[in-house]
């Protein structure tokens, strides 16, 4: 999955109007957005649908889906219907439940994105300690596309050593979290903003500011 100017808008904002109208406002910049829980449990699953229509988008759907194999499914055939591009799963529940969603996303045309590992602190609890076995459960798979974080850059290279440099890694944590822009695209191919974004007082002016720092990079030889 390409995505433009490496950036996608993480919209985690409950109120599907005003989620609509930030992403507006910065949609000429990008052309991939991350809904998750918050706006679907709020606005419904059709706001996918609303989104992709109204702002001519991709859409992940980060529902990092961490089921049995037959309820992982339905999940990802229900999230595709409603136009999802792509979903985020997870791998600790094993190779069966990451099949069924690879499986699912092959029918309809679509990807699925395994989350190797997190980005807050408490991951490093658990996910810390395999992420590295989920990256290399992926590569075994054939998956093609992960996440992995900006804030554990450590773990970021690691991933990336494991999936080879033809695997697409997006990563999230970049801004109110702690995470770099240009060190971590050092190893990923994409950034997860939200809040940077989203809380902004003038989100456009914040998403030009966010590109031209990677325009710079880019001169520079990133």
């Amino acid at each position: 999955m390409m995505v433009e100017n490496n950036i996608i808008l993480a919209m985690d904002l409950t109120d599907p109007t005003k989620a609509l109208r930030v992403t507006a406002q910065v949609i000429d910049y990008i052309d991939t957005v991350k809904i998750g829980y918050p706006l679907v449990l709020s606005a419904g699953m059709g706001c996918i649908q609303e989104f992709k229509e109204e702002l001519q988008c991709k859409i992940i759907a980060d529902f990092k889906v961490a089921d049995i194999p037959e309820t992982n499914e339905k999940i990802c055939n229900i999230t595709f219907e409603y136009g999802a591009d792509a979903i985020i799963v997870h791998g600790f529940p094993g190779p069966d439940s990451i099949k069924a969603c690879m499986d699912a996303a092959n029918k309809k045309g679509k990807e699925i994105f395994l989350l190797a590992d997190m980005s807050h602190p408490g991951s490093e609890k658990f996910m810390g300690k395999v992420s590295e076995e989920i990256a290399k459960l992926g590569v075994q798979l054939g998956v093609g596309n992960y996440v992995a974080p900006a804030t554990k850059l450590e773990s970021l290279m690691r991933i990336r050593r494991i999936v080879g440099d033809d695997a697409f890694i997006i990563s999230p944590g970049v801004g109110f979290q702690g995470g770099e822009i240009i060190k971590t695209l050092k190893f990923a191919d994409a950034l997860i903003i939200g809040r940077t974004i989203y809380l902004s007082k003038n989100p456009r002016k914040t998403m030009e500011e966010l590109i031209e720092i990677l325009e710079d990079a880019h001169q520079t030889g990133l």
